[in-house]
Order: C-alpha cells, then structure tokens, then sequence
C-alpha cells in the first residue's frame, strides 16, 4: 500500500471520493447525451413543422425546453448537486442565476422604458408642439 493510499484510508484505490462530488459514468454521459439530443430535437422541430399556430407560445416552449436542457447539462455533465464541495457549488449556481436575472430585467426594463419615452413626435405632434 503506498504513502498516499494508506493515508486516505484507502479511499482513492476504490474510487470513493470524500468531498462527495459525483463523478460520471459511462451510462450517465449516454443519458445526458440522448436527453440533450431530443432537447434539441424537438424545438428544430416545432420551428420547421409550425404544430403550434402562435409564434408566441412557440417561443415559450422552446425557452422551456432551454431551461431543462441547461439543468440537464448541470446534472448530467458537470456532476453538480447538493453534495459536491459541500454545497457551494450550488449556492455560487443560486448567486449567478440571481445576478444573470437581475441583469437581464432590468436590461429589458431600462429599454422598454427608453422605447416608451424616447419615441419620435409623429408630424401631427410636431404641429401642436408648445
């Protein structure tokens, strides 16, 4: 037994690890690969075939879809959960997903109200100007 596996108490000649981060398997890379594959799938399809009549609620799909296929990826290939590095994965996760929102809000925000204020006076407008 060497210096490094006695001392982890074997723990590494087994492939246990201890920070309890889960590392994939063959079978985990293969679902994960056929979840993204038909995740992809069915918006390419919803866009060429048109099954649904509003645009509107096909772009609500296919972001729905976006979102489970993110959280696919997280699962499946970067082995993120509860357990791994005691949790902060998960807690730096919550942060950034907070801060890309709050960003993206209030991007949208700022230029909705920018396009609401900001338009040009019609001619008619312009006339009856003070």
């Amino acid at each position: 037994m060497s210096a490094e596996t006695a001392h982890h108490g074997g723990a590494h000649a087994h492939g246990a690890h201890q920070d309890g981060a889960s590392h994939g398997s063959f079978r985990g890379y293969v679902t994960g690969f056929v979840l993204s594959v038909i995740l992809t799938a069915i918006p390419f399809w919803l866009v060429m075939a048109r099954p649904l009549e509003s645009a509107l609620w096909t772009g609500i799909v296919i972001m729905a879809l976006a979102v489970v296929q993110i959280v696919v990826h997280m699962i499946y290939f970067l082995h993120m959960n509860t357990k791994s590095e005691g949790g902060w994965t998960i807690l730096a996760l919550i942060f950034t997903v907070t801060l890309v929102a709050i960003t993206l809000v209030g991007s949208l925000w700022v230029m909705h109200h920018l396009n609401t204020n900001m338009m040009p006076m019609s001619a008619h407008d312009a006339r009856h100007a003070p």
